[in-house]
């Protein structure tokens, strides 16, 4: 068996058994050494969609089916890759966190898998993730499921989180203006109005490009959110307006995500 056949079929292995697999028993299934496995895996990893852990390895690839994601997720991919780690950082090990089911935040939660945390969502695509890693307490809040995006919303979601308080929200948002922030659904925006309330701490994920566009509907004022994690492209004046609104702004360096792209393509020579 060919390597790329071989990884290829550890991907699937992994997706298979619910997103979570063992050393042993992949290696026994492919009949190969543990050594060959390591080798495949850290070449998995490097390529995004898989993470090694304690004793096995999470699927953190795509999630697959959902137009959401297959539409979206090429567009500004090295913006969203980096403001995912830059976000990231903001997070500290037993922090409760809340994320919606935005591609970014689906960005920061394949960083985040592996780390010890309490993650409450209303994404399928976010919760398959954090399902199978033996660190993370999920909580999955119900409600009706928008299939494009496999996010639950709407009062059943909304219910949920008047009962939970988490240190800190991570959000996605469609547009930003100097009137504040939009989404593209309004059943969203009444759930993620819910999941602000809900934190002592409110981030914001958003591109460069989402900033000076609407969307269909209004979701707060700029001056309602703690913080905001942007890539490093954000015009100078949208920076300032920004610090004058009194949020925190952290603008993520793409450097980083070049020289990553760059070791990647090192390891395929």
């Amino acid at each position: 068996m060919l390597a790329d056949e071989r990884r290829h079929r550890v991907l699937e292995l992994v997706r298979l058994r619910g997103g979570f697999a063992s050393l042993p028993e992949l290696a026994k299934e492919l009949q190969v050494s543990e050594s060959t496995l390591r080798r495949d895996l850290e070449h998995l990893e490097r390529s995004g969609v898989a993470r090694r852990t304690r004793g096995g390895v999470l699927y953190t690839g795509s999630f697959p089916g959902l137009p959401h994601f297959q539409l979206r997720e090429p567009a500004q991919w090295e913006k969203k890759r980096a403001i995912a780690r830059a976000a990231a950082r903001l997070v500290q090990n037993g922090d409760t966190l809340l994320l919606d089911g935005g591609s970014t935040t689906y960005e920061l939660a394949r960083v985040l898998v592996g780390r010890p945390l309490q993650v409450v969502t209303n994404s399928l695509p976010v919760a398959n993730l954090f399902a199978a890693n033996a660190y993370a307490d999920l909580v999955l809040l119900g409600g009706i499921v928008y299939p494009r995006t496999g996010v639950a919303l709407g009062p059943l979601a909304i219910e949920g989180l008047k009962r939970i308080n988490v240190r800190r929200s991570l959000l996605s948002v469609a547009g930003i203006t100097q009137q504040g922030f939009y989404n593209s659904n309004l059943l969203l925006v009444e759930t993620e109005r819910a999941m602000m309330q809900a934190a002592d701490e409110v981030i914001v994920l958003a591109d460069s490009t989402k900033f000076g566009h609407t969307s269909l509907a209004h979701l707060a004022p700029l001056d309602r959110v703690d913080c905001i994690v942007v890539d490093e492209e954000l015009p100078e004046e949208w920076q300032r307006q920004i610090r004058q609104a009194g949020v925190k702004l952290v603008l993520a360096p793409l450097a980083e995500e070049a020289e990553s792209a760059g070791s990647q393509a090192q390891a395929k020579d």
